[in-house]
């Protein structure tokens, strides 16, 4: 049986090493993200297809559900790895409402509106499926710097323990994974803090996270080998949650 895996950010760092790894366990995978085609090209290979779409429009999201389906006439996993921080970095007493809605709809109505979508064919399948979450430390460890990143991330924290619990009967589970300092492009910009929180072993594994981190946690979660688990939250952070004295 052909597998079909949607995976929503997937031009990002994260997001493609996820492509990846899912296309390398056999995934038909239909990466999207907001970058034009052009641009995508060279960063995806194999079993891949590039999609342009924006997963904050209603309109885009059932486009890109039509299209997987479209590629083997089923959907068996979601991704949700879209997700921007702050425009800028604003003092919680100073954050606008423009910024804690832009960052929203990217980062937990569109991840929601995402889940919905593919729960749904999934179901009309009728032999279950994989939905993970990709979080961060944030939905826990607050900035006060970035609070609307905070609370997208802890909204999202709820929005998988909804799902699973709703899809469990339906064979469907659904996974959080928690990232923690990862080099990314979202994290370049403030390199020097995390380099300094390293060395001053804030975190028990010391060193940054890698994409590949995350894609392996995403590939052991879509493999079906935890079957009889959902609703877990799997913290790819270098142990930072363990919050050691």
């Amino acid at each position: 049986m052909n597998k079909t895996a949607i995976v929503t950010g997937a031009a990002g760092g994260i997001g493609s090493e996820v492509v990846r790894s899912l296309a390398a366990d056999g995934y038909g995978v239909v990466a999207t993200d907001i970058v034009p085609d052009e641009q995508a090209v060279g960063i995806f290979t194999g079993n891949v297809a590039y999609i342009k779409r924006d997963v904050t429009s209603d309109t885009d999201r059932r486009k890109l559900i039509d299209f997987a389906i479209g590629m083997t006439g089923r959907l068996d996993c979601l991704v949700n790895v879209a997700g921007i921080a702050p425009a800028t970095r604003m003092d919680l007493l100073e954050m606008t409402e423009e910024s804690y809605d832009r960052v929203m709809n990217v980062n937990l109505k569109s991840s929601m509106f995402m889940c919905q979508l593919a729960a749904k064919q999934m179901i009309k399948q009728g032999d279950g499926g994989f939905i993970v979450n990709i979080s961060s430390v944030s939905a826990f460890a607050v900035s006060v710097n970035r609070g609307e990143y905070c609370i997208s991330k802890a909204g999202m924290s709820m929005m998988t323990r909804l799902f699973a619990d709703r899809l469990a009967a339906e064979g469907i589970c659904v996974y959080e994974i928690r990232p923690g300092i990862i080099a990314t492009g979202m994290t370049a910009a403030v390199k020097d803090k995390y380099d300094r929180m390293i060395a001053d072993g804030v975190f028990p594994i010391p060193r940054w996270g890698t994409p590949e981190d995350v894609a392996n946690a995403v590939s052991v979660l879509c493999s079906g080998k935890l079957a009889y688990s959902t609703g877990d939250v799997i913290n790819v952070d270098g142990g930072f949650h363990i919050q050691r004295l």
